[in-house]
């Protein structure tokens, strides 16, 4: 599966931006999904992750409240609502596929395998 992740920019804290994570490729069934972050000099951590029917989701302690993940399966796109961002919100975000319709809640980043090429996410104070 390819992925393709649009959306990000520039934007004042409090506000808000929506980003798009489009797949291609091999995506029946519908896989688990999840968009990641990476600040610089920091480790990359799971945001958001959906299970393939988007019944299912799963946030960091940090975005809950603030972000929401969903899906569109008909047009092989994931999203990730963001409202309320924070200058602690600014990162690289990537979107991943993990080939099974579900995420490991035990180990929610667990065999995410394929990555987009990431967006980028700059909150100013």
């Amino acid at each position: 599966v390819q992925l393709q992740a649009s959306g990000g920019g520039l934007v004042q804290a409090g506000g808000s931006l929506r980003l798009s994570c489009a797949a291609s490729g091999r995506t029946f069934p519908p896989y688990a999904m999840g968009w990641f972050r990476q600040a610089p000099g920091k480790e990359r951590e799971v945001v958001a992750l959906i299970s393939g029917s988007g019944g299912n989701t799963y946030y960091a302690d940090s975005v809950t409240g603030r972000f929401a993940i969903s899906r569109d399966n008909n047009k092989n796109t994931v999203y990730l609502q963001m409202n309320d961002l924070k200058p602690e919100d600014t990162a690289v975000y990537y979107c991943a596929a993990r080939p099974s319709r579900y995420y490991d809640t035990n180990n929610p980043q667990a065999d995410f395998g394929s990555w987009g090429q990431g967006t980028q996410v700059t909150v100013s104070s």
